[in-house]
């Protein structure tokens, strides 16, 4: 897509139509699809758009400033870019492409274990602020040398998604009989055969492969088994101890990615995790899952200022981020809002992701009155009386 074209999408929606354009349906489907009917997925968004805005009046807000601190570290916005699978087969290249943008802009960027780029290839081409983010893999040796690869390649934080103990059912991925190596089938030929330059382009040169799951047990779509592509490989049986063993090897930042109740909170920071992430996998495990929005306040209280927490989860605004600034959050993940940059135009279309999203917060912190990120309040919201109560009883108050 040419930089002409991408100019033109002037929102993360546009991006997300052109992404669509441009791929199969069941590739389109898969990074875009969540669990079940979907009904988690589609609350992630409409939880920040249940919150009003209030602004103030009358501040100077000729200069605003979006820089932040992300667990120790400037970067120029309050994000970082989350792990993403299997990107490759979006974009060919597409997990570099994004790793590149997040460095552009001092952002960390989160390496999934599913990812179509190896480790080292990403520190070699695209170094900055990395991440890698390991899935808890049966194989217990291929988990340890994954994890021995991220930290000799330099990586500052180790992410573990706790939950993932089974893979969600996404029927999406069912009904397309989507499986990894991704094959036309009967089934699915026309609407392959509709996409010709993609099609062609993985015949001419083969799908890419990914390199931390090289050699594991193939993953297959099992419709009898009603069983989606992912979490085939992962471990059910990990936990608080396993998850404490990961600590003491890992020497730098633990991230802990995937916890939406405060409960859970005081023992991932007994054992040592340096940042939460409030998400629920994009909507893509557990269908009627509490929005990641609606469970930010919870673990922001629980948390109690000990570790910064991150959210991730239907952002794809700035004023998003804002909301979630504003509840207590230290930033924000984004995933599907830069996927859809890369997937419309590679290196560029995620560089232009995140160009809308900071012109979007910026003009956001002005509207609203509030020049720097420290400005941002509690008082700055409306919630709806839909809420849950831990919203109210534990937001943000202003300073």
């Amino acid at each position: 897509m040419s930089k002409a074209v991408l100019d033109e999408c002037y929102s993360i929606d546009r991006l997300r139509a052109a992404a669509r354009a441009r791929l199969p349906a069941p590739v389109f489907d898969f990074f875009e699809g969540g669990a079940e009917d979907e009904i988690t997925l589609r609350d992630n968004m409409d939880a920040f758009r249940r919150v009003r805005l209030v602004p103030r009046v009358l501040r100077d807000v000729s200069r605003v400033d979006a820089r932040a601190a992300l667990l120790g570290r400037a970067a120029q916005l309050p994000l970082a870019i989350g792990p993403t699978g299997a990107v490759g087969f979006g974009w060919r290249g597409g997990d570099v492409a994004l790793a590149r943008a997040a460095a552009g802009l001092d952002l960390p960027y989160a390496l999934s274990t599913s990812a179509t780029a190896s480790i080292e290839e990403i520190a070699e081409q695209a170094p900055g602020r990395l991440w890698f983010q390991a899935y808890i893999l049966q194989d217990k040796a291929r988990l340890d040398d994954l994890v021995g690869r991220a930290l000799a390649a330099g990586y500052e934080g180790l992410m573990i998604t706790v939950d993932l103990p089974v893979g969600g059912k996404r029927e999406r991925d069912l009904a397309n009989g989507l499986g990894f190596p991704m094959k036309i089938t009967p089934r699915n030929f026309w609407q392959f055969a509709r996409r010709p330059a993609w099609s062609l382009d993985m015949l001419v040169r083969r799908p890419p492969v990914m390199p931390s799951l090289a050699g594991m047990k193939r993953v297959e779509s099992d419709r009898k088994a009603m069983q989606s592509v992912a979490g085939r490989n992962y471990d059910p049986s990990f936990d608080l101890a396993a998850l404490a063993r990961i600590r003491d090897r890992w020497p730098r930042r633990l991230i802990v990615k995937g916890v939406v109740h405060p409960a859970d909170v005081e023992s991932l920071v007994g054992l040592g995790a340096d940042a939460l992430v409030v998400s629920n996998h994009g909507g893509r495990q557990l269908d009627t899952g509490i929005a990641t929005l609606d469970a930010l306040s919870g673990i922001v209280a629980a948390a109690g200022g000990r570790v910064p927490v991150l959210l991730d989860g239907g952002v794809r605004r700035g004023s998003d981020i804002y909301k979630a600034l504003a509840l207590g959050a230290a930033g924000v993940m984004t995933g599907r809002a830069t996927l859809y940059g890369v997937l419309a135009g590679g290196l560029d279309g995620a560089r232009r992701a995140l160009d809308i999203l900071r012109d979007e917060l910026t003009r956001t912190m002005q509207l609203c009155g509030t020049p720097a990120l420290a400005d941002i309040t509690r008082d700055v919201l409306s919630l709806p009386h839909g809420l849950p109560d831990s919203i109210r009883r534990h937001a943000k108050e202003p300073q």
